[in-house]
C-alpha cells in the first residue's frame, strides 16, 4: 500500500510479561510499540534541541569577529599562587604549621617508605623471590591446585625477569612506595566504605566527593601536594593515597549494602548486637567486595606511583620517564616492561585471592588456609636465612642481566625508516599521524575556537540538560565558564579538540569490536586475553610504544588514549549488546528480521543505556592518558602540568591542573548515562575482570 510508513521491527515485538517460569504471554497494555514510540518522541526533541544549538553556535562562528574569551574576565591565578609558593617556601621550615603538622607527616612517610625498603633490601633477591612466589601460591589457596600453581609460576616468571632485565634496585624502591601506599588506601578506603555503607547520611555526602574523584586525572592529584610539601616522596605518596582510596571505599560500602538480610536478621534473633553483626555477619559476608576494591586499589597505586615519578618518587616510573624525555625507547621500554610484570603480579595475585573467597571449595576451613601462610613464611625465612645471610646475596647480580635497550633503540630506527612513510598501499604510522592531524585535528581544533564563547556555554548547556537534566547543565556551563576565567580558554578547546578525536576514535573501534565479540563468542575468547593485558597496563606505559611508532606530539598522546581506553568500551558494549532479552530476539526472528535488522532496529535500541555508558567511561579514561601526552609533545594544558610539576611552578601548572579539572567535569556531565546505566561487574577499567574504575 502506498502512502504508508512501515513500522520498525522495534514497535512490532510484542511485550512479554516474565513470570516465575519464565517468559509468559505478550502482556497487554503499553508494550514495546508503545515505549518505542514514546521513546522515538523524546528523542526527537532532544535532537532538534541539539540541532538547534548547534546551528546557533554555527552562527556565532561565522558572524562573531572575536571568538576568545574576553581578556577583562580572566583572573589573574598566576601572580598569587607563585607569591603563595615563594611563602610556602620561605616559610617550609619555621611556619608551626610545618613544624608541627604537615611535616611530621612528611617524615613519618619518608620513613615508612625507607622502612619497607630496608626490608626488601634486607631480604635480597632470593628472599623477595621466594615471598612474592609462595604469597601467590597462598593466596590462591596452595596445594597443588592448577590456579595456585598457575599464579606461583606467573610471580616467579616476573621477579626473574625483572632481575634479568636489570630492573632490580628500581623495582624494589617502587614495591617500598606500593606497600605503604597500599596500605594507607586500603586503611583510608575501609573506613569510609563502612561509613558510606552503615550510615545513608554518610553515604549521601561521600557519594558526589567519590564521583567528582573519578573524572580527575592523575596529574590533577600532584598539584595541591606539590604545593604543601614539594617535590619528593611524600607528595607522591600522598596523592597515591587520595587517588587509590575510593575504589576500596565504594566497593567496601556496596559490600556492606549488599549483605544478605536474611543473615543479618539471623544474627539479631540471636541477640548479637550492632558492632557482633557488623564483625561476624556483615564484613564477612561482604569479603569479596572488599578484595575486589583491594585488586582495584593496588592497581590504581601502581599506576599512580609510576606517574607520581614526575615529582621526584623514583622506581621504575623514573626510568620509564628519563627514557621518554631522552627519547631513549629502549631504556623506557625496559622500565616499562618491569612495570607491567609486576601489576600483573599484584592483579593474577588478588584475582585468585578473591576467587577463592568467592567459590570457597572442599579444604578451605582456618586451618587449611593457614598452612600455606606457613609455608609461605618459612620458606622466606629459610631463603633469606640462606641467601642474605649465608651467602650475601643481596641485589641480582650484574652478571644475571643483560640489556634490550639497544636492540630496541635499533628496532625504533629501522620502524622509523621502514614504517613511517612510504609503506605501499598503507602508507606509514607517519603518514598516517600526519593526514590525522590535517583533517581531523586541526580542522576539530579550528573549529572548536571559531565558536565564540557565549555560543559555546549554551550549547554544553544543552548538552548537559539531555544527559542529566538542570543540575548537570548547571556543573557543565559552570565548568567551562571557569576556565575562561582561568585565562586557558584557548589551551582548554586545544586539549578538548585532542580528546574528542581520540573519543572518535575510540568509539569507532570499540564499538565495533564489543558488537563483533557479542554475536561472536570465539572473538570475544580471543579477545579477553588482550584485553586483560592491556587493562593491567598503567597509562604511563602506552606512551613508550606509540612515541616509537608515531614520534613525539599530539598524535601519540591519542593513540596512547585510544589503546587506554578501548578495554572498557569494547566490554561495556560487549555486555550492553549481549544482556539484551533473549525473548525480544527470538520473537524479531519469527517477523523475519535478518542479523542486520536484529543489531540496528533491536539490540542497539535495547542497549542504548550501556553504550552511553561506554562512551562515558571513554570520555574520562581517553582525558587522563591525553593530559599524561603532555610528557612526549601533546602540549596545551597536559604540557603546562607537566612543566609545572617538573619545575615547581605553581602558577602554571595549578591552573592548568584546575582546568583540566573543570574539562573533565565538562565532559563527565555532557556524557553520563541515565540511572539505568549503572555500571556491573566486568564493565570496565580496573582489574583483569575488566571491572570499572569506581
Amino acid at each position: 500500500m502506498t502512502g504508508t510508513t512501515k513500522p520498525s521491527l522495534a514497535a512490532r515485538v510484542p511485550a512479554t510479561a516474565a513470570g516465575p517460569d519464565g517468559p509468559a504471554a505478550p502482556a497487554g497494555g503499553g508494550g514495546v510499540a508503545a515505549k518505542s514510540a514514546g521513546a522515538a518522541r523524546a528523542l526527537g526533541g532532544r535532537v532538534y534541541l541539539v540541532v538547534a544549538a548547534a546551528l546557533f553556535a554555527l552562527a556565532g562562528a561565522v558572524l562573531a569577529g572575536d571568538a576568545a574569551w574576553p581578556g577583562s574576565w580572566t583572573w589573574d591565578a598566576e601572580t598569587p599562587l607563585d607569591e603563595l609558593n615563594r611563602w610556602l617556601i620561605l616559610n617550609r621550615d619555621s611556619h608551626p604549621l610545618f613544624l608541627y603538622f604537615l611535616l611530621h607527616l612528611s617524615n613519618n612517610v619518608n620513613s615508612a617508605v625507607d622502612t619497607a625498603l630496608a626490608v626488601l633490601q634486607g631480604l635480597g633477591w632470593p628472599g623477595v623471590t621466594v615471598a612474592a612466589t609462595l604469597g601467590a601460591w597462598a593466596a590462591a589457596g596452595g596445594g597443588t591446585r592448577p590456579r595456585a600453581l598457575t599464579t606461583a609460576g606467573t610471580a616467579l616468571a616476573a621477579f626473574a625477569a625483572i632481575g634479568l632485565l636489570g630492573m632490580w634496585p628500581h623495582a624494589m624502591l617502587t614495591l617500598a612506595l606500593m606497600v605503604v601506599a597500599v596500605t594507607l588506601s586500603a586503611v583510608l578506603g575501609l573506613l569510609l566504605g563502612l561509613a558510606a555503607g552503615l550510615s545513608d547520611r554518610a553515604g549521601r555526602a561521600l557519594r558526589p566527593v567519590f564521583d567528582t574523584m573519578q573524572v580527575l586525572p592523575a596529574f590533577a592529584y600532584l598539584l595541591p601536594f606539590v604545593l604543601l610539601f614539594g617535590i619528593g616522596t611524600a607528595p607522591a605518596l600522598f596523592a597515591t593515597v587520595i587517588y587509590a582510596a575510593p575504589p576500596m571505599a565504594r566497593l567496601t560500602a556496596l559490600g556492606l549494602r549488599e549483605a544478605d538480610p536474611a543473615a543479618l536478621e539471623c544474627a539479631r534473633s540471636l541477640g548479637a548486637g550492632p558492632w557482633q553483626r557488623l564483625l561476624t555477619a556483615r564484613l564477612p559476608l561482604a569479603r569479596p567486595r572488599m578484595l575486589l576494591g583491594l585488586n582495584q586499589t593496588i592497581m590504581m597505586a601502581l599506576s599512580m606511583v609510576v606517574i607520581a615519578s614526575i615529582i621526584g618518587a623514583g622506581g621504575l616510573g623514573d626510568q620509564v620517564f628519563d627514557g621518554l624525555r631522552t627519547q631513549d625507547i629502549g631504556k623506557a621500554l625496559t622500565a616499562g616492561i618491569a612495570i607491567v610484570l609486576i601489576a600483573i603480579w599484584l592483579d593474577r595475585t588478588t584475582a585468585a585471592a578473591g576467587e577463592r573467597l568467592e567459590h570457597p571449595g572442599a579444604g578451605t576451613g582456618r586451618a587449611a588456609a593457614a598452612l600455606p601462610l606457613a609455608v609461605t613464611v618459612a620458606a622466606t625465612v629459610a631463603a633469606w636465612l640462606l641467601g642474605r645471610v649465608a651467602l650475601g646475596l643481596g641485589a641480582w647480580p650484574d652478571g644475571w642481566t643483560f640489556s634490550i635497550a639497544d636492540p630496541v633503540n635499533d628496532t625504533v630506527d629501522w620502524m622509523v625508516v621502514n614504517l613511517g612513510s612510504g609503506v605501499p598501499l598503507v602508507g606509514g604510522t607517519l603518514t598516517w599521524a600526519e593526514n590525522f592531524t590535517l583533517w581531523v585535528l586541526n580542522p576539530l581544533r579550528d573549529g572548536l575556537t571559531a565558536i565564540p564563547w557565549w555560543a559555546l556555554l549554551p550549547l554544553a548547556g544543552v548538552l548537559g540538560f539531555l544527559a542529566g537534566r538542570l543540575r548537570s547543565a548547571l556543573t557543565a556551563m559552570g565548568a567551562l565558564a571557569a576556565i575562561g576565567v582561568l585565562g586557558l580558554w584557548d589551551k582548554s578547546l586545544n586539549t578538548l579538540s585532542q580528546v574528542l578525536g581520540a573519543l572518535l576514535l575510540t568509539l569507532l573501534i570499540g564499538f565495533a569490536a564489543g558488537i563483533a565479540a557479542a554475536r561472536r563468542p570465539l572473538l570475544e575468547k580471543l579477545l579477553r586475553p588482550v584485553l586483560d593485558v592491556l587493562q593491567t597496563m598503567p597509562q604511563f606505559i602506552y606512551l613508550i610504544p606509540v612515541v616509537a611508532l608515531f614520534g613525539v606530539g599530539r598524535i601519540a598522546a591519542i593513540t596512547a588514549a585510544v589503546v587506554y581506553a578501548l578495554p572498557a568500551v569494547v566490554r561495556i558494549t560487549t555486555q550492553g549488546v549481549r544482556q539484551v532479552d533473549a525473548t525480544v530476539l527470538e520473537a524479531s526472528r519469527s517477523l523475519g528480521a535478518t542479523p542486520w535488522q536484529q543489531l540496528r532496529q533491536v539490540q542497539l535500541p535495547l542497549a542504548r543505556a550501556q553504550l552511553l555508558l561506554a562512551v562515558n567511561q571513554g570520555v574520562v579514561l581517553v582525558l587522563a592518558v591525553v593530559v599524561v601526552g603532555g610528557l612526549v609533545g601533546g602540549g596545551a594544558l597536559g604540557f603546562d602540568t607537566v612543566y609545572g610539576l617538573q619545575r615547581g611552578d605553581l602558577g602554571v601548572g595549578l591552573p592548568a591542573g584546575a582546568a583540566i579539572v573543570c574539562l573533565g567535569l565538562l565532559l563527565d556531565r555532557i556524557t553520563q548515562p541515565g540511572r539505568d546505566a549503572a555500571p556491573g561487574p566486568g564493565t570496565g577499567r580496573g582489574d583483569r575482570a575488566g571491572r570499572s574504575r569506581p
